[in-house]
């Protein structure tokens, strides 16, 4: 299993390659929508490639209240740990 660090980097990666996102702008306090300028669009993409990172189903609701990157890890470390 990955540990906290190594998602955040495999978050940032995706964030960078979907979005062309400079990797300097992106830190745990990043907001999705304000400082990244991601849409709802864009969030359905990037939560297929979070199902390819963690192996498993998403369910919207797993992440409707992500605002942030923390968020976003705090969701993926989660569910990677059900399956444990």
């Amino acid at each position: 299993m990955l540990d906290r660090d190594e998602i955040q980097n495999k978050i940032s990666q995706v964030l960078v390659e979907l979005f062309e996102l400079d990797e300097a702008d992106i830190s745990l306090t990043s907001n999705l929508y304000e400082d990244l300028d991601i849409d709802s669009i864009d969030a359905v993409d990037l939560v297929v490639e979070l199902k390819k990172l963690t192996g498993k189903k998403i369910k919207p609701e797993d992440f409707k209240n992500v605002r942030t990157v923390a968020d976003i890890v705090d969701a993926v470390e989660s569910l990677m740990s059900k399956a444990e």
